[in-house]
Parts: C-alpha cells; structure tokens; sequence
C-alpha cells in the first residue's frame, strides 16, 4: 500500500507543477486559483480521508449512500424553496429516513410506508 500512496503523492506533485498556485498580486484577499488547482490542493489536504477506504475495512469506497439519503431533502428545498414549519420539516426527515432505512433493507418502501400509517410499522433490523 504504501507504494500506491507513493504513485499518488507524485501525481499530485505532477498535477502541482503544472498547475502552479497564482501568487498575491497586490490586491485585497486571496489570489484566484484554477479549479485544478484547488482540487489538487484539496486531495493533498485531505489525502488521509481520500485514503481512508485503503486502511478501514469498514468504509466503502464512496460516500453514494450518504449523498442519496441527503438528495431529496436537497431536490425539495430546491423545488419548494424551503419548508414552512420546522415541524414540517422534522416530519418529512423522519418519513425520508424511514423510507430510505426500509429500502436499504431490501423491504418494499410503499407497502412499509402503508403498514406504518396503519399502525402495524415494519421495524428495521440494526443487527
């Protein structure tokens, strides 16, 4: 492994020197960078998080999963603009995280969802 961490420090540096960080011109605050560069600078910050999946059997490779839980919550304030009561809010986070807990377990989300406002709720199974 540590030669895989190797090859990545000298791509970064390869990357590094071909997209150079724009030096202070005089003028007030940061200089702008490229995008490259700021994704290169990002990756060298954070290349013990990049690198994580390598060294921790239990963290997969992406975060999807994370990012799919955390979509439609984003498609609605989008849509919408926003919710108008935190308890609205509240309630669809927990339908939201129900439904998407359900359909991880392979359950069948509408006939979960059914169930659930019928009163005989499918529990998920943490073990």
């Amino acid at each position: 492994m540590r030669e895989l961490r190797d090859l990545y420090d000298a791509i970064l540096a390869q990357g590094e020197a071909a997209n150079p960080v724009a030096l202070y011109t005089g003028k007030r605050g940061r200089p702008k960078q490229s995008k490259a560069t700021n994704l290169l600078g990002r990756l060298r910050q954070y290349s013990d998080d990049v690198w994580r999946f390598m060294t921790e059997a239990n963290v997969p490779f992406t975060n999807n999963l994370a990012e799919q839980a955390v979509r439609m919550r984003k498609v609605k304030q989008k849509v919408s603009g926003c919710f108008r009561t935190i308890e609205g809010a509240q309630t669809y986070c927990v339908i939201r995280s129900y439904a998407a807990t359900m359909h991880k377990q392979g359950a069948n989300i509408f006939e979960s969802l059914v169930a659930a406002f019928t009163g005989a709720t499918p529990q998920p199974n943490f073990g």
